[in-house]
């Protein structure tokens, strides 16, 4: 395993983490707490530093998952968890991935951050983010205030946003460096799905902003482990079920073109890790791990060989073609665009 350290800061992270989706949420399937711990202790002893929770997956499960696996050995991992979500009060059972209203008042989350602590049983948070964050919360200078002062406090070591819940904000992610300069954006980006990642990343580095990135959804939902064939199925209750055929049929295809990134040593699901760590402000890749095989595939992808100028290069045309696929142009949700804020405002203003 390689590391990283995020600008301005003494937090070094692995470059491939674990996130705690898999484990807490029953989305992939479902695993006890028994086994989420098994799976965690793995990780770290195969080098894997950063665990990515959130106080709603689960409602707390996975923070506590994460106290179970490391309260004896907190020294050696860092913490990421979110926050902004009322489970507390909208704590009924939840279809999938169905959202629930946000809170952001400064009582509520600094209820939401003594809750983390408690669960989670540690004095200091090291990555502090809000939880699937609009363009409302960026510009809330009451929030980031807060935050600030949590980090005065030494209750928090930095904060960021997280973006989501589907591929999208891509203003909130680039105001995210250019007008707060967070530590740390994350955000689904993979060699599949590059827009709106590369213009975040872009972002930050016309601001000469300090932020580093954490990579979700890092194998375009398991489509670059380079496993899924046209006659793939998935379990009952698996997210991807809800997905319309033509992108498992269309995905495979793309995939196929980018076959030449295998080789002796590295996987395709190993290769697109290493496309993404070809990013100097990659901090660190979150691939979805649910069993102890993906783990070891994944958590040593960082010691795999890099992609050359040559592979990235030719990634980089296929993208630019769609990878030779015709399909219709993905949607988003979300502000994807500067003018998509105008229009906004100037419709909330009549």
């Amino acid at each position: 395993m390689k590391y990283r350290t995020y600008p301005k800061t003494d937090i070094s992270v692995s470059e491939v983490g674990f996130g705690l989706w898999t484990t807490s949420t029953g989305w992939w399937g479902e695993m006890t707490d028994d086994g989420a711990v098994e799976l965690l202790r793995e990780a770290l002893d195969l080098g894997v530093t950063l665990f990515d929770a959130a106080d709603t997956y689960g409602n707390g499960r996975s923070e506590e998952q994460l106290a179970k696996a490391f309260s004896d050995r907190r020294d050696r991992v860092v913490y990421s968890t979110k926050f902004g979500y009322d489970f507390y009060t909208y704590a009924g059972e939840r279809k999938g991935q169905q959202e629930i209203p946000h809170d952001f008042s400064p009582a509520f989350v600094r209820y939401a951050l003594e809750q983390s602590l408690r669960r989670l049983q540690t004095d200091v948070i090291d990555i502090y983010s809000i939880h699937n964050a609009h363009l409302s919360e960026i510009e809330n200078d009451e929030l980031f205030a807060l935050l600030e002062s949590f980090k005065t406090e030494g209750k928090i070591r930095s904060y960021g946003t997280a973006l989501g819940p589907a591929i999208g904000w891509l203003v909130e992610g680039c105001e995210s460096s250019k007008r707060r300069n967070v530590t740390n954006v994350q955000m689904i980006y993979n060699a599949l799905e590059q827009f709106p990642g590369n213009a975040m990343i872009r972002a930050a580095n016309e601001a000469g902003a300090d932020t580093g990135f954490q990579i979700r959804v890092p194998h375009s939902s398991g489509m670059l482990e380079g496993r899924y064939t046209v006659d793939t199925t998935f379990p009952a209750g698996d997210h991807r079920n809800h997905r319309p055929r033509q992108w498992l049929i269309n995905g495979v295809k793309k995939v196929e073109t980018l076959r030449f990134l295998e080789e002796p040593g590295r996987t395709m699901g190993q290769a697109a890790i290493q496309w993404l760590l070809a990013e100097p402000r990659v901090m660190s890749v979150l691939p979805n791990i649910y069993d102890r095989e993906q783990l070891v595939e994944f958590a040593t992808a960082s010691d795999t060989p890099r992609l050359s100028e040559h592979e990235l290069a030719r990634v980089a045309e296929l993208f630019a073609n769609n990878f030779g696929v015709d399909e219709e142009p993905g949607k988003y949700k979300g502000t994807m665009s500067y003018d998509d804020v105008v229009k906004t405002r100037a419709t909330a203003s009549v």
